[in-house]
């Protein structure tokens, strides 16, 4: 896609025009009169304009309107002749972003293209910079060493240098957002924008505006043109999360701009070319969706190119200490300035704890304590976990534990199961030494061994 639309009728000037600047690192396209140049403008998006005023077939005032009701957002410079300079004073008046007179200085004429795309790059900018509503982290981290954790970063990492679609399934709150950004900040989009939406939290009437724009009068409200969150990521990645909940009415749309690149605004009259790459989300069986016809059977196939599983953080092991650490240090430095530490009790209660809402549930529950803890060391009172810690309903804690069959071996296949665990925490405990976990366990030596050999520890 060429980035400036070049209108001029005298082609010896349009020559030296263009040549000066594909010098300075511009693609050009050439119209030699202004009914051309409108058609360009209707068939493809031009980053800025540059038209002379008189010329066959209309004059550079149609050329300003075609490209204004094309694509607002594009500055068009007008060049003027002696005698004209009324006519393009006008033209400002009525959306031109500049004008320069004949013979045109060439230094003259980069400088201010140079200016006009700086002030489009930077209310963009100002755009995502106002809606970008989690930053945190800034370039994606991902702290975990179970295998399902790994098996998922494993995937993001192929998938992020490609183009392709990713869905991302998983419970709220398993850091799936994380992920979208990781994807973007390991592809080749890197350097351009990554614009999130939460399809859930907007309301219906409201969604298709969101994501894709609207023209000004295209609704009670809409005083002014502005751009959908599509446009916003022109050349980046756009994640929807919640993508189970985008309404059916929009869904029609977004499988549309996904497939052709384009978007049609509200109230639109022409489709808008898109470059954006989709990462979406959901926490719903997207599947199971389809066939209660709650979600096009197309577009779940559309998005689910590339499935990634995150999983749930109760079934990553040892993460939940590795993160409640992470967190502990991070967020003392931030709230307390300095590292918090996690006490004995506090370990025993994140280990206990089924974290039904997951990595952000922990961090919640670790910026909690680090506000509330008297000390350095956060206490399972601090976490709001004292009276859970090992004692957690009988419900929860038998939730994925066998206990079919008679009584006695039910209660074998438990004894087993706290066996095992206890080793494991006395082995972890003293890095390894079997001497020290066989002292602490109050068994032999050989005792431990046999007992590590039996649960493949």
């Amino acid at each position: 896609m060429p980035d400036i639309l070049l209108v001029e009728d005298k082609e010896s000037l349009r020559r030296v025009l263009r040549l000066t600047l594909e010098s300075a690192g511009y693609s050009v396209a050439e119209a030699e009169d202004a009914r051309a140049a409108a058609q360009a403008v209707a068939r493809e998006p031009f980053r800025l304009v540059l038209t002379d005023l008189r010329m066959p077939h209309g004059s550079g005032l149609d050329v300003l309107r075609a490209s204004k009701e094309a694509n607002p957002d594009a500055p068009v410079v007008l060049m003027t002749a002696y005698g004209s300079i009324d006519e393009a004073v006008q033209a400002m008046k009525d959306g031109a972003h500049d004008f320069l007179q004949k013979p045109v200085d060439s230094n003259h004429l980069l400088l201010l293209i140079e200016r006009a795309l700086e002030q489009v790059r930077l209310r963009t900018e100002n755009i995502l910079l106002r809606e970008e509503w989690s930053r945190r982290y800034g370039f994606p981290r991902i702290i975990g060493e179970s295998d399902s954790i790994k098996r998922a970063v494993a995937e993001t990492q192929r998938v992020a240098t490609t183009d392709t679609t990713v869905l991302l399934l998983g419970e709220s709150g398993t850091g799936k957002e994380l992920f979208a950004r990781a994807i973007h900040h390991l592809s080749p989009r890197r350097e351009k924008p990554f614009v999130a939406i939460n399809c859930a939290a907007i309301p219906e009437t409201l969604i298709e505006s969101e994501l894709f724009g609207h023209e000004r009068g295209a609704f009670t409200g809409a005083t002014e043109r502005r751009p959908g969150k599509f446009e916003l990521a022109s050349g980046g990645t756009i994640f929807l999360d919640e993508i189970g909940d985008l309404p059916l009415s929009a869904q029609g749309k977004l499988l549309r701009a996904i497939e052709e690149k384009v978007v049609d605004r509200v109230g639109g009259r022409a489709p808008v070319p898109v470059d954006v790459r989709v990462v979406a989300a959901t926490n719903r069986e997207l599947q199971a969706a389809t066939e209660a016809g709650e979600f096009r059977r197309d577009l779940y196939f559309r998005l689910a190119v590339f499935p990634i599983e995150i999983p749930p953080l109760r079934e990553r092991g040892d993460d939940v200490m590795l993160l409640a650490r992470h967190f502990a240090a991070q967020l003392g430095r931030e709230l307390r300035k300095r590292e918090a530490t996690l006490s004995d009790g506090a370990t025993a209660a994140l280990r206990a704890h089924r974290w039904p809402g997951n990595v952000r549930e922990l961090e919640n529950a670790i910026e909690r304590a680090c506000i509330l803890a008297d000390s350095a060391s956060l206490t399972p009172a601090d976490l709001g976990l004292a009276r859970e810690g090992f004692g957690q309903r009988v419900e929860e804690v038998l939730a994925d534990f066998d206990i079919s069959g008679t009584l006695s071996e039910a209660a074998e296949r438990a004894a087993r199961a706290v066996e095992r665990r206890k080793i494991a925490d006395a082995l972890r405990a003293h890095d390894g030494n079997k001497t020290r976990a066989a002292e602490e366990l109050s068994v032999s030596y050989k005792t431990l061994l046999t007992k590590i050999k039996e649960y493949n520890l």
